[in-house]
């Protein structure tokens, strides 16, 4: 049996595509092997969301090139798409697929033995307009089931649609079918993955909330998530419904960017930061044990000192249960690359305050948390000692570790801090 290895970097959506790419692998008879391991392929699934997404990715080639000298690398995802010839430079790189040919793959490469030149099978991106389905493979409790791709938005900092093309979604009774397979292989849990999943049906005349309501009928089940939506897409109907309903847990992430208007202005985002807080009050007043999250970028061009002092107290003020943040990384092709906006030069400091501000928030949402009774889904070893799992409104939860409770939702009394950065179980309810 041939041997084949993968390793996906970047968002969920990656993951549930590269589930999707070792489902076609094991359907001819190859078995799966941990990257690094000998294998006769490897399949890389990139990112390029910043430079040192990419400078990561590059070195993860050459891992696996180090690692089997003589395995067939392919690579794909959106740094593929973007830069095509730079990865076809890399030692030992003998496919690079573009996000048309991702899921063609096995049509489009008739046998995996090394030639003395590259293949680049990479179409442009304005050409791509099917969808490819897609969700996480077996292994995990949490299944990321992708509805929606590509991105008909244009921040000013980003290269997703010229990595990924328009938004194109995947119909509503084929996402339901997908649900339901992933109910009948296990999963407990299914996190809705895409680009821009705010922009769900607007390509077939539906919306993310008519398919949230279908979901919700889906028996076998138990918990749905929100991967990310764009706060003017997050309407008051979506917010609504979640609080309303027992299936879709009460934590949402919602990418800022920036908590200054200008900023936000000059990066051309949808809202302003009135609508976001306004989005983050009413998610707390429906459900004041939600959590959220939030991605944020430093070091715009432009930010001053007093656009990121604004930016810093804005988010400050706010309920938010974590960041993400990112210094900004120029990116060839975009907007805010061709602008003679100065950059600032204090980007790490302030990238290390954020980071800084999210363990507070982080901490403090944990502690206001302490002594209450909480689902649990349990899906993994932490430590050796330690399994850990995930709340409804995804607080971290570390206990003694015991496989049998691996895949079970159970209500946990959360006890207090550990110092990895999560609770520690009080007791259980093995009932």
């Amino acid at each position: 049996m041939s041997r084949v290895s993968f390793y996906t970097l970047g968002c969920k959506l990656n993951y549930a595509e590269t589930g999707t790419l070792e489902r076609q692998f094991e359907e001819r008879e190859f078995s799966i092997v941990p990257f690094g391991e000998a294998a006769d392929v490897t399949v890389v699934n990139t990112c390029s969301v910043t430079a040192e997404a990419d400078r990561k990715c590059r070195n993860v080639i050459r891992r696996a090139q180090r690692a089997n000298p003589h395995a067939f690398i392919i690579v794909t995802g959106c740094y593929a798409q973007l830069r095509p010839a730079e990865i076809a430079a890399i030692e030992g790189v003998d496919v690079v697929l573009g996000a048309h040919e991702k899921f063609r793959l096995f049509q489009l490469i008739e046998e995996f033995s090394k030639r003395e030149q590259p293949q680049l099978l990479v179409s442009c991106i304005d050409e791509v307009s099917e969808y490819g389905p897609a969700s996480s493979s077996a292994g995990r409790t949490r299944a990321f089931l992708k509805i929606q791709d590509g991105c008909d938005y244009s921040c000013s900092f980003c290269t997703i649609p010229m990595a990924r093309g328009k938004s194109r979604s995947q119909g509503l009774e084929s996402t339901l079918a997908e649900a339901r397979s992933l109910a009948d292989r296990g999963f407990h849990e299914i996190v809705l993955s895409g680009v821009n999943i705010g922009l769900y049906g607007e390509d077939s005349g539906t919306s993310l909330l008519d398919l949230l309501k279908e979901l919700d009928r889906i028996d076998g089940i138990d918990r749905y998530r929100i991967s990310s939506i764009e706060p003017n897409l997050l309407s008051d109907e979506i917010i609504d419904f979640v609080a309303e309903s027992i299936r879709f847990q009460p934590h949402y992430h919602i990418p800022l960017q920036s908590g200054d208007d200008f900023v936000l202005g000059k990066m051309r985002r949808r809202y302003r930061r009135a609508v976001y807080a306004d989005r983050v009050d009413r998610i707390k007043h429906l459900m004041p044990h939600a959590g959220i999250g939030a991605d944020v970028i430093v070091g715009f061009p432009s930010e001053d000192r007093g656009c990121f002092d604004n930016s810093y107290r804005f988010i400050n003020e706010l309920p938010l249960s974590y960041l993400h943040v990112f210094t900004y990384s120029e990116r060839a092709g975009t907007a805010a690359a061709e602008t003679d906006g100065v950059l600032p030069p204090e980007r790490t400091r302030r990238n290390r305050m954020l980071r800084v501000l999210s363990r507070k928030k982080e901490e403090a949402f944990y502690r206001e948390h302490l002594g209450t009774t909480r689902p649990v889904l349990w899906e993994k070893g932490a430590t050796e000692d330690t399994v850990r799992g995930y709340t409804d409104n995804y607080i971290k939860v570390d206990a003694p570790r015991d496989f049998h409770r691996r895949g079970q939702i159970e209500p946990v009394l959360l006890g207090s801090l550990s110092d990895r950065g999560t609770v520690l179980a009080g007791f259980f309810s093995l009932g």
